[in-house]
């Protein structure tokens, strides 16, 4: 049973109403997750067949991927594929200004926030509903802290305002909540971030954007509705980012660079009318000690990301 929505430009998604299907128990190294059976990773671990994928009705098309082969690595979870693909991505993101003083508390002493004005930096929080990709499909949450780059090799800094215009970002995490095992697995144990898993439900559309993580009592952590902001279509690849998150695994640090391409997206100054609810829970707590001030930016759209 599946449900019809119309996005922005026109085209009509069809969207599961529920996923009911069965699943599968699959060992991510010293672990044991349950994935759909006949899901994507069930059925090909990594490497799904691009042009099967191509046939989903949710997915614009897979040219963005075709461009990076996939390379097999070994990771913390056992030998892997990467990049990992995400085929077709919903996102919104609302951005506050916060006080460095209160940033800094919160972040490891070889992170340096990047501030936007003296005493002033940027924190965000993010909803994202992964419809396809490698690891099926899935909700998550976000708390995070814009930080200048590291330079590669040693942690030198260097402050890359152009880069910042173009959309090619770094950051730190502190609260990243998911909806699947897999997700929180691979994310956790693979590479460093602070995944938990917990219910999470985000929706986004032409005129509304909504989500709600729930806390361990099942009550409101972090919720958001929000107008969409009107949506600016974007040919495949003319519009590609780049974000850089820092993690720490076991004493040593570790960088992973999203690509991000943007294939429709609006964006409103300040809150741009979005209303978030600050609840009680481990995203809740880590906002409020951010001490974050009336929101700059509001963002949401539809894209697809290569990650490794």
């Amino acid at each position: 049973m599946s449900s019809a929505r119309q996005e922005p430009g026109g085209r009509t998604e069809s969207r599961p109403a529920a996923d009911r299907r069965e699943t599968v128990e699959v060992d991510l190294g010293s672990r044991t997750v349950s994935v759909p059976q006949g899901g994507l990773y069930d059925r090909y671990r990594m490497d799904a067949d691009l042009d099967e994928v191509d046939r989903d009705p949710r997915v614009s098309g897979v040219d963005f991927f075709r461009q990076l082969p996939k390379t097999r690595v070994d990771s913390a979870i056992g030998p892997t594929l990467t990049p990992n693909f995400y085929y077709r991505i919903s996102t919104a993101r609302l951005t506050m200004p916060a006080p460095t003083r209160a940033i800094r508390a919160r972040l490891p002493k070889e992170l340096v926030p990047l501030e936007v004005a003296p005493g002033l930096g940027l924190v965000s929080v993010m909803f994202f509903r992964y419809d396809v990709c490698d690891i099926d499909s899935y909700t998550e949450a976000a708390v995070g802290i814009a930080v200048k780059p590291v330079r590669h090799g040693k942690f030198g800094f260097f402050d890359l305002v152009a880069g910042l215009k173009n959309e090619h970002l770094a950051a730190y995490v502190l609260s990243l909540p998911v909806s699947t095992q897999i997700a929180q697995v691979r994310g956790h144990d693979g590479y460093g971030f602070p995944k938990w898993v917990t219910a999470l439900d985000v929706d986004i559309n032409t005129q509304r954007t909504t989500a709600r993580v729930a806390n361990d009592a099942g009550e409101v952590d972090l919720a958001l509705t929000a107008s969409t902001p009107r949506q600016t279509a974007h040919p495949s690849g003319v519009r590609v980012g780049s974000l850089t998150s820092y993690t720490s695994i076991n004493g040593a640090w570790h960088c992973t660079l999203s690509q991000t391409n943007v294939l429709n997206a609006g964006t409103t100054r300040g809150s741009g009318g979005a209303r978030l609810r600050i609840g009680d829970g481990r995203m809740a707590d880590d906002l409020r000690s951010l001490k974050p001030k009336r929101a700059v930016q509001f963002l949401s759209g539809h894209f697809e990301v290569r990650w490794r």
